[in-house]
């Protein structure tokens, strides 16, 4: 398995914001770009139980507005908003906590673009990991969607989990996570703070992280 990672991470637009949710403070990091299809097309592979798992993961459950979902291995939820074809909302329940992601999709010319927002209560984890914890997960899976979208060709997990590995594999967690580091101190936070959050988090994806260090917990 072969990805430019310089090209594919840098065709995403990501940033953090932070803010209150419900009396709590919150943070939600955002991804944004655009795939050579059509609105029509991302919105039937992003949400079709059959092509979600050919870039992603086994999806099972409802997958209507209400219905609950389970990502095999992974997180499931409930689907909480589905317009057809430009938005979709759901809860992230994975490892015990709730967080919250928003789809939305929309025509650029003949392409589509697609915005993902996922958004999380301040916890230990997000002090302990920062965005990236989320923003790496998230920059796996809108690499996979592209590589399906322009070749077609199914995931195979065994293939990537062995890539993950790999040089090139590393070279993605730590660019990913550079990129998130950058976008959590354009938010505002101490560029130091978000240098070890980063840190953390980029030894987790690159399997360096020492036993005694917690799991950062994300979902993706």
């Amino acid at each position: 398995m072969e990805i430019d990672v310089a090209r594919v991470l840098g065709l995403v637009t990501r940033s953090v914001k932070n803010f209150d949710k419900d009396g709590k403070a919150a943070s939600a990091v955002t991804l944004t770009r655009l795939y050579e299809t059509s609105v029509e097309d991302l919105w039937d592979a992003v949400t079709s139980r059959e092509r979600i798992p050919r870039w992603f993961l086994p999806v099972e459950g409802d997958l209507q507005l209400g219905g609950r979902y389970q990502l095999k291995g992974n997180a499931g939820g409930t689907i909480t908003a589905c317009a057809p074809p430009t938005h979709f909302a759901a809860t992230w329940e994975f490892a015990g906590a709730v967080s919250w992601i928003d789809v939305r999709l929309t025509a650029e010319r003949s392409q589509a673009r697609l915005t993902l927002e996922h958004t999380a209560i301040i916890e230990d984890h997000w002090n302990q990991f920062g965005p990236g914890a989320v923003g790496i997960g998230w920059d796996l899976a809108l690499a996979g969607l592209e590589r399906y979208l322009a070749t077609g060709a199914s995931v195979d997990h065994e293939t990537a989990e062995a890539w993950m590995g790999s040089p090139e594999g590393k070279e993605f967690m730590t660019t990913s996570g550079e990129y998130w580091r950058a976008a959590h101190v354009a938010s505002g936070v101490d560029p130091v703070s978000a240098k070890e959050r980063s840190d953390r988090t980029i030894a987790f994806y690159r399997g360096e992280m020492p036993p005694d260090i917690a799991h950062p917990g994300t979902g993706s």
